[in-house]
């Protein structure tokens, strides 16, 4: 198979007291790449991407070196039909963007800003959605003691959101157990429904006594 590199885009957000608000979105595009083809390494300062596409017939490859230090423990991930994303955790925190993904200053042809996902620096403590998209992700468990990212178990993941990039089943599970719960509660409750319509039949059979008196 021939070699190409993936479409990447990106975007961020940043705080100087939270760290869960200082992280970077980053998307690479990679279109049916099973995940068992995945090989992802990340690192404080780089990533290495690689994967073959089925209905390609290619090979995407890509090395990134960023700008500063991210914490690949506390990364998450997402793997559908269509692309990699990642949600990286800035290692730093800063009130100030940074300026630019990669530490090489060159501009990159295949790398692009997610204007679906990008907030202005001081606009972004109005944005509500970020909590709902990543409530999807996975936590990058797995890392060695370097940080590198080389052990993650794509079958695992694939196998908890499916192809199609569904929630993890821990999830499913919670709204599984809440559907039992509630069908548990209303079988309770029937046998006192059937107790109340219970009582005008047995007034209805007394009837025929009365008709026998009169």
């Amino acid at each position: 198979m021939s070699t190409h590199t993936p479409e990447v885009t990106w975007a961020q957000r940043s705080s100087s007291t939270e760290a869960e608000k200082n992280y970077v979105f980053l998307t690479i595009v990679a279109t049916d790449v099973p995940t068992s083809d995945v090989k992802l390494d990340l690192k404080p300062t780089s990533l290495s991407f690689k994967g073959a596409s089925t209905s390609k017939k290619i090979t995407y490859a890509v090395d990134l070196d960023f700008f500063a230090e991210i914490d690949p423990e506390e990364s998450k991930i997402h793997h559908t039909d269509r692309d990699i994303e990642l949600v990286l955790r800035k290692k730093e925190l800063k009130e100030e963007y940074w300026p630019r993904l990669l530490k090489d200053n060159k501009k990159m042809h295949f790398l692009k800003t997610d204007f679906d996902k990008w907030v202005d620096e001081d606009e972004q403590d109005a944005q509500v959605d970020d909590e709902d998209y990543m409530s999807k992700m996975n936590p990058m468990g797995g890392a060695g003691g370097d940080g590198g990212f080389g052990g993650i178990d794509f079958s695992k993941l694939g196998a908890a959101q499916g192809a199609g990039g569904l929630p993890d089943m821990g999830d499913l599970g919670a709204m599984a157990g809440e559907g039992e719960s509630s069908d548990d509660d209303d079988d309770e409750d029937m046998p006192e429904l059937e107790e109340e319509e219970a009582k005008p039949a047995a007034a209805s059979s007394s009837k025929p006594k009365i008709e026998e008196v009169a």
